[in-house]
């Protein structure tokens, strides 16, 4: 996000970049946004600490992509973003920046070009003192109710998410700066190279919630036919009858090479309807998405509950799992 003040290339604070870890004492963050961690949002993206044409995160994983110098908090689907969720300061401070005429237009519709050197799109940058900056990006157009000179206290409203700048997906990017050098909030001070190094700097009461996650679900749901990554990320899918086919889906962010995805169905009676496992993923995916379904029998589907089984496995261990249900009346 080159623009609201934070350069592409800045460099990564680390320990040996600036001397003593005691120069200035570290920032408390509050999320800056309003959302359950892992309920109705998730983190999709970490800071990148690897200064080469590589990625890492701050756990050495590939939660995160070259050159991405915050952290995006993803909403699962566009419906959340139209019902409007708030964007909080994360401490408290002074606003220095702001933009808020940007459209909210997915990059794959309004092209790269249409914003070149704005590519964090509607958003707000905060002076919080001794150095300390955090920037808030891809905000929804005409939501931004702060102006620059204006003090703001931690957990204020100060906009709603949106879908600005470059951005496929509702998130809000945050990025946060220490005398103008990047800094993981997950991992302050941490030495370079490191994994699972330094400390969190964000407030000990989201410390559980903000657990590192190698691979999280996004989306869940049943659907009436066909599910499209499309039709899910608009949060326009369609729900089943006793008439139609019922077809379960699941969207998952972090799928690491070998994970093995296995969805099954079952009915009111505890009998199997469906039932699908896909094969090794080839290589580390920002998101996948399965769905396993089955055409109504004659009569249509017994009423009552239909219970859904995710995992994802990998050398023959479960990593992940998830269970979801629907009710046919």
């Amino acid at each position: 996000m080159r623009s609201l003040g934070l350069s592409r290339y800045a460099a990564v604070l680390t320990i040996s970049s600036w001397g003593s870890p005691n120069v200035a004492a570290a920032i408390e963050l509050q999320l800056p946004i309003k959302c359950e961690i892992g309920v109705t949002c998730e983190i999709q993206n970490y800071l990148d600490l690897d200064p080469s044409p590589k990625a890492r995160d701050y756990q050495c994983g590939s939660r995160t992509y070259d050159g991405h110098k915050g952290i995006d908090i993803r909403l699962p689907s566009m419906r959340e973003q139209r019902a409007g969720v708030d964007v909080l300061a994360a401490a408290p401070g002074r606003v220095l920046r702001r933009r808020d005429e940007m459209p909210d237009i997915s990059i794959r519709e309004g092209g790269v070009e249409a914003v070149k050197d704005r590519e964090c799109g509607n958003g707000v940058v905060i002076d919080h003192g001794d150095g300390w900056e955090t920037q808030y990006c891809h905000m929804a157009q005409g939501s931004i109710v702060v102006k620059p000179g204006d003090t703001v206290e931690a957990s204020q409203p100060i906009g709603h998410v949106g879908l600005s700048g470059m951005t496929e997906f509702p998130h809000l990017h945050f990025g946060v700066t220490f005398r103008k050098m990047l800094v993981e909030p997950f991992a302050f001070e941490a030495p370079p190279g490191s994994c699972g190094g330094g400390h969190s700097i964000w407030a000990p009461s989201l410390q559980a919630a903000l657990t590192y996650k190698p691979r999280a679900v996004l989306n869940t749901g049943f659907a009436n036919g066909k599910v499209e990554m499309g039709t899910v990320e608009g949060g326009e899918v369609a729900a089943p009858t006793r008439e139609t086919p019922l077809v379960g889906y699941v969207r998952t962010i972090g799928a690491k090479a070998g994970d093995i995805q296995k969805l099954t169905i079952t009915g009111p009676d505890g009998a199997t309807v469906v039932e699908n496992a896909t094969q090794p993923l080839d290589r580390d995916k920002a998101q996948v998405m399965m769905f396993v379904g089955k055409k109504a029998p004659a009569g249509g589907w017994p009423s009552g509950s239909y219970n859904a089984s995710y995992t994802i496995s990998n050398g023959g261990t479960v990593v992940l799992e998830r269970s979801f249900a629907t009710n046919l009346l």
